[in-house]
Parts: C-alpha cells; sequence; structure tokens
C-alpha cells in the first residue's frame, strides 16, 4: 500500500557515472539521499552499516559489494574484483531504484552525531602557528579539493598534520583508486605545496 509520502514523491531516476576507480561506480539519483553529508562503509564495516544505514546494510548483502559511500544525491559502489560491472549492474541499479521508490531508510538520524563524537575523540587540537597552518590546509581541501572529487564519487577528508606531513582520508571511489596516489602527489601535493610552504607531503590515511 502507498503512502501519501510516497505518492507525493515523483518516480526515482537513477544513472551510473564512472570514477577513476575501475572497482566503483556512482549510481546518481534525481532525489538526495544524504544531504550536506557523508556516510562511508568500508569493506569489514558491515556491522556499523546495519546500525545506522539500512540501504548500506542491504547492499552489503550482495556477494559483490565491497564497499558503500553515501553522499547528497548518490551511492558510490565498490564491488568485489572477482566480479565485472557488467554482470552486477543492471541488478544494482534495480535493487537502488526499489529500495528507494518504496522510501527505505539511507542512513538513520544520529550518525552524523556519532560521526562528529569519534572525529573529536581522534581529532588533535592544534596551537599557534600549526593551528594557522592547519585551518589553511582544512580551507583548500573543502574549497579546491572536495568539489573535484566528489565529482568523481569520492571524498577526501583531512585527517591531521605533523611536521610538514599533512595526512588525508580517501572515502568512496578514492579509496583504492590507483590513480588517487598521481591526485594525491602531483594534485593535491604540488598544490598545497605551493600555497603553504610549511607543507612538505601530503600522504593517505593508511588505517
Amino acid at each position: 500500500m502507498e503512502t501519501k509520502e510516497q505518492a507525493k514523491r515523483p518516480p526515482v531516476m537513477l544513472y551510473t557515472e564512472q570514477t577513476p576507480n575501475p572497482e566503483t561506480l556512482k549510481f546518481v539519483t534525481n532525489q538526495m539521499l544524504y544531504p550536506k553529508n557523508t556516510a562511508d562503509f568500508k569493506e569489514g564495516e558491515q556491522e556499523l552499516a546495519k546500525e545506522w544505514s539500512p540501504l548500506a546494510a542491504a547492499l552489503f548483502e550482495m556477494p559483490y559489494v565491497k564497499a558503500v559511500y553515501i553522499c547528497n544525491n548518490f551511492v558510490t559502489i565498490t564491488k568485489e574484483f572477482n566480479f565485472d560491472w557488467t554482470d552486477i549492474m543492471l541488478d544494482l541499479k534495480n535493487f537502488l531504484k526499489n529500495y528507494l521508490n518504496e522510501g527505505g531508510e539511507v542512513v538513520k538520524e544520529g550518525f552524523e552525531a556519532l560521526k562528529s563524537q569519534l572525529t573529536e575523540e581522534e581529532t588533535v587540537h592544534y596551537t599557534g602557528e600549526n593551528a594557522e597552518i592547519v585551518q589553511k590546509i582544512k580551507s583548500m581541501i573543502e574549497t579546491y579539493v572536495k568539489p573535484a572529487v566528489e565529482m568523481d564519487g569520492g571524498n577526501i577528508e583531512f585527517k591531521s598534520f605533523d611536521n610538514g606531513v599533512v595526512t588525508l582520508v580517501m572515502q568512496g571511489s578514492c579509496s583504492g583508486c590507483p590513480s588517487s596516489t598521481v591526485t594525491l602527489k602531483s594534485g593535491i601535493e604540488g598544490m598545497m605545496k605551493r600555497m603553504i610552504p610549511e607543507v612538505t607531503e601530503v600522504v593517505a590515511y593508511a588505517g
């Protein structure tokens, strides 16, 4: 039985976009799924998905889904390497369309608060000159890096700054992508070193 909410909502339209990472595909919809926020469930985080994202949990039940990243109006799915997109893409598109058309929950309320709390617990609080440098680094990531990688179905977050080395967290299509090292070194590191002389290197977080 269709609810009033479902009747009002336009039917879900969905298309796929390739990403620089051959193991990931971006599934773009005509609806906002998780506005202005990100939910990244990596390999081995099925329990976290079960607790906080019914959509990601349902996707993880498929044998070919390795990781799920949800942001704004798209879902980036990382597949297991021994499957081909040609064999599984249509199944995933149909599943997502049906799930969203039926009003399935994407991410539970409270997940963003949990993420903020965990981030706060892990955050190093910088003082003096380092605080200014970190603010510049974060500003550059928000202004120049995030919009570009989001188009490719990924995300990059600041992790730490220590003795000139900036550590970044790679999410979605950026995680495990063969070309992400080039992006990190030629693109992001080059730009940061030019604009923030105190930065000597940019590396990916290996945690």
